[in-house]
């Protein structure tokens, strides 16, 4: 994450007997909760239960969410909800804990076991569960390989910023696509590790230049930009605070991919950028997630 101010979000977690179930929940909860109210996602756990996540811009009403999974899938899965909050700085760590072969695009995020199931014709991203501060399962982050799918097939970039790197799966992605080095950066010292151990293991780890820095702090910045493609996948408070920031180091006519927000909190988002001379081009919404692509028109 790349703010020193906190900011967070509002998380609730329950583990369910089967698919049929959580589905079944998750049905009701995206009947419940409008577009963006609450981002809903269900992944089967390793000991074959299924867990449903909920994440909030607001703190929720818990005796209300417990009662409506309570008439949905029992009052003894109810008890068992879990809330929390989800701080900036453990955002990516916090997405999902499990990884399932994802599509987006060009790209595939999956772990070892799933290796042998990615078509030979799609751009394989390895990252394993046990190490992730962040997966492809999030649509989070499906969202922003769908808009970098879309950028490259528009557009010709050769300066690439992934801020706020966590495991590092936006810069292989692009690295693999574009074969030009990237730039990746996080404030947290492990994500840093993670995410050169994730180049190496993908085969980019000389296209992938990861350093740890706090926003636009780092000398290697202005030494690697201007950049014509920034990608950051983080939260809607520090991605607000970021725009002055980011746009002193963009290229002319530079494109920015940003994510990790909840649908309502996008047009704040857009706003602030919009007011540092960038333009919305796409949004993409998936699962209660806002992705948004933007293009510099200074």
């Amino acid at each position: 994450m790349n703010s020193s101010e906190p900011s967070a979000t509002y998380r609730a977690s329950v583990a369910i007997g089967d698919e049929q179930a959580a589905r079944h929940v998750l049905d009701v909860l995206t009947e419940v909760f409008f577009d963006g109210e609450a981002a809903v996602a269900a992944f089967e756990r390793p000991d074959g239960r299924w867990g449903v996540t909920l994440h909030f811009a607001q703190s929720p009403d818990q005796a209300g969410l417990r009662e409506l999974i309570g008439n949905a899938a029992g009052t003894e899965i109810a008890a068992g909800i879990v809330f929390d909050t989800v701080e900036a700085k453990d955002w990516v760590k916090a997405s999902l804990e499990e990884l399932v072969p994802v599509p987006a695009g060009r790209f595939v995020v999956h772990g070892q076991h799933d290796r042998a199931r990615v078509p030979d014709n799609k751009l394989s991203i390895e990252i394993e569960a046990a190490l992730a501060f962040g997966t492809g399962h999030h649509g989070t982050t499906r969202g922003c390989l769908l808009l970098l799918d879309h950028v490259l097939k528009a557009y010709r970039l050769t300066h690439v910023l992934d801020l706020g790197t966590g495991t590092g799966v936006l810069a292989i992605a692009a690295a693999k696509a574009l074969r030009y080095q990237v730039l990746a950066s996080d404030v947290d010292a492990e994500s840093v590790r993670v995410a050169r151990e994730n180049a190496r293991a993908n085969g980019v780890g000389d296209l992938v230049k990861v350093i740890r820095a706090t926003g636009f702090s780092a000398p290697d910045f202005p030494r690697e930009g201007p950049f014509d493609l920034v990608l950051a996948n983080i939260l809607a408070n520090p991605l607000k605070q970021l725009a002055g920031p980011m746009s002193a180091h963009l290229a002319p006519g530079a494109l920015v991919i940003l994510s990790g927000l909840l649908t309502p909190q996008a047009a704040g988002v857009i706003a602030a950028y919009r007011a540092r001379g960038l333009v919305p081009l796409r949004h993409h919404k998936i699962e209660g997630w806002s992705s948004l692509l933007l293009r510099s028109v200074n």
